[in-house]
């Protein structure tokens, strides 16, 4: 039994599940998100949605705990909301944005220009002696995580200065530079 997939996901005050034909859709203050379910069964009973398992057959073994974190994910977005930070490290990196533009100048000849989808929210914070932060909000953890990504592949850190586009927080691995 999947351990991940056992635990019942508590539905807050505030947020619809419908589910129906295969489709859950999960409403709440900051949007609707909408999710097809294959090869497991759904109870919604007050309060908790619990996802369930027919046979032990590899596919549905595979998808429980999968599902279930969807699921999870689906119901903290709509109701709470996901945050990603972005900081940009090395000398003359600098973000702004205009509406859901995005201007990042990483040390190319021209300035990357990147159109944010609607659903994420975009802010840039730059501050006199720190690296400027790219803050992205979103009620859907899978687009955050992707736009997140793409961002930060344009530069990534590299290891011996530690230039480039990194998440607020990442450890990197720094390497020893030349040994005289």
């Amino acid at each position: 039994m999947s351990r991940i997939g056992k635990n019942p996901v508590s539905i807050p005050a505030g947020v619809t599940v419908n589910y129906a034909d295969g489709i859950l859709t999960v409403k709440g203050k900051k949007g609707q998100l909408t999710q097809v379910i294959s090869d497991v069964d759904l109870k919604i009973e007050e309060n908790q949605i619990v996802v369930e398992r027919s046979s032990d057959h590899k596919d549905q073994r595979a998808k429980h705990g999968l599902y279930r974190s969807l699921i999870s994910n689906m119901v903290v977005g709509v109701s709470e909301g996901f945050t990603k930070e972005l900081e940009l490290v090395g000398v003359g990196y600098r973000a702004s944005n205009q509406g859901q533009k995005l201007d990042l100048a990483l040390g190319f000849s021209h300035n990357i220009i990147l159109e944010v989808a609607p659903e994420v929210t975009l802010e840039t914070i730059s501050e006199k002696g720190k690296n400027p932060i790219v803050k992205l909000t979103s009620y859907d953890k899978q687009l955050l995580g992707q736009v997140a990504a793409k961002i930060r592949g344009f530069r990534k850190p590299e290891p011996y200065k530690g230039k480039g586009v990194k998440f607020v927080g990442e450890v990197l691995r720094r390497k020893a530079g030349k040994s005289a």
